[in-house]
């Protein structure tokens, strides 16, 4: 499933049993481990949250009645170079220990601790009604608006706008950027300046 779901498919559906969005990360995970596709869990924890974008997740109440309980993003970290070369500037060894042990710090804090993926909840079911709690992240609004037809991006914008005040360019005014922008690097390559229009 999860090889699938990183070459194979715009999208990949599939159903889990887990209770909670990190017991599904962790339960992927050990699947991928005891295959034997790989054998390092960082490694593996980090090619599940790669694909999984959204959980939606049902329960059954006491009543036999199914619902969507909550609808959650999963938002990869990005590894980010984060070290300063402050170290340079300052004049005392004292200064410059400080700050090398400020960058260990944070070597030793990223290679212990990393964190490889938050998650939000994006609507709650609750006391008997949907509630939008988070804001989709701008990376999966881009693709999800990429995979739309026009009608569906307007109601889409619509939607952020309403919910979120989230206010997106047109597919219009998206393309022509793209080419100005295609336009200016051709003219870049070609080592003229570009035009500035008026």
């Amino acid at each position: 499933m999860i090889q699938a779901a990183q070459v194979a498919s715009k999208f990949t559906l599939f159903t889990h049993h887990a209770k909670t969005f990190p017991n599904l990360v962790t339960a992927l995970r050990n699947s991928m481990l005891r295959t034997g596709v790989f054998t390092d869990e960082r490694t593996a924890e980090e090619q599940v949250v790669q694909v999984l974008n959204f959980d939606i997740h049902l329960v059954k109440d006491f009543r036999g009645n199914r619902y969507i309980e909550r609808v959650t993003e999963c938002i990869p970290v990005e590894d980010k170079n984060e070290y300063n070369f402050d170290h340079r500037k300052e004049k005392t060894l004292e200064g410059k220990i400080d700050k090398f042990m400020d960058n260990a710090t944070h070597y030793f804090t990223k290679s212990t601790n990393r964190e490889l993926y938050r998650y939000v909840n994006i609507m709650e079911y609750v006391d008997g009604t949907y509630v939008l709690t988070n804001k989709i992240s701008d990376q999966n609004i881009r693709e999800m608006r990429e995979n739309m037809d026009d009608a569906d991006v307007d109601a889409f914008d619509k939607f952020l706008e309403e919910n979120w005040g989230t206010k997106l360019k047109s597919r219009a005014e998206e393309l022509e950027e793209m080419r100005q922008q295609r336009e200016a690097e051709e003219t870049k390559k070609r080592g003229r300046k570009p035009k500035v229009e008026k």
